[in-house]
């Protein structure tokens, strides 16, 4: 009998993941697909790393924000997804918080949108958020791991880190010290 290896996929291996954000400080917040792709990295030296995955696809990202005393608070979110040649959906997402009530938007790109579909790290925009300081984002996503292996460098360095250690970043792939946006609570891989 002959026994054949699994077959993997030419593509690579798919993880589903969502991450739980935090916006410390209110604003307008650029999110590139090169930020997604720095949530998770491997440190290679102790100030160097590369991403984890090599392209992310965004499935739906949802945003609450609780109204401060007798002020509403507005979320908006705009899947960008602009790089060379193509452009995202454009629509805006938006909610204003009633009273107790909590701002709340949950979204997902068009399917054929470029957000909507696997990119790899670059500078382009994924989408835009505009929060007030303590919304709280989960991103819902899709990373795609190679079968070769590659190296693609996070954009921002580390300090201290310990080689082979795996590093969660804020969502616009900065520091934790550094960010407005940190990772609040474990990874969810669904």
């Amino acid at each position: 009998m002959i026994s054949h290896p699994p077959q993997i996929p030419s593509y690579g291996i798919t993880r589903d993941v969502r991450i739980r954000f935090t916006q410390t400080a209110a604003g307008a917040t650029n999110i590139t697909f090169q930020n997604l792709l720095d949530t998770i990295l491997v440190a290679t030296t102790a100030t160097t790393a590369s991403d984890l995955f090599e392209a992310v696809r965004v499935n739906s990202v949802e945003l609450w924000a609780i109204a401060a005393l007798g002020t509403p608070n507005t979320v908006s979110l705009i899947f960008d997804g602009t790089t060379l040649g193509a452009a995202g959906d454009q629509k805006l997402h938006t909610d204003t918080s009633m009273g107790v009530e909590p701002a709340h938007v949950k979204a997902r790109p068009d399917r054929l949108t470029q957000v909507g579909q696997f990119q790899a790290s670059s500078a382009s925009v994924a989408f835009i958020m505009n929060c007030p300081a303590g919304t709280v984002i989960d991103v819902s996503m899709t990373f795609r791991q190679p079968v070769i292996g590659f190296a693609v460098s996070s954009q921002n360095v580390l300090v201290g880190a310990t080689a082979g250690a795996v590093y969660y970043r804020g969502l616009d792939g900065k520091t934790t010290a550094l960010t407005n946006l940190p990772v609040v609570g474990p990874l969810a891989v669904i």
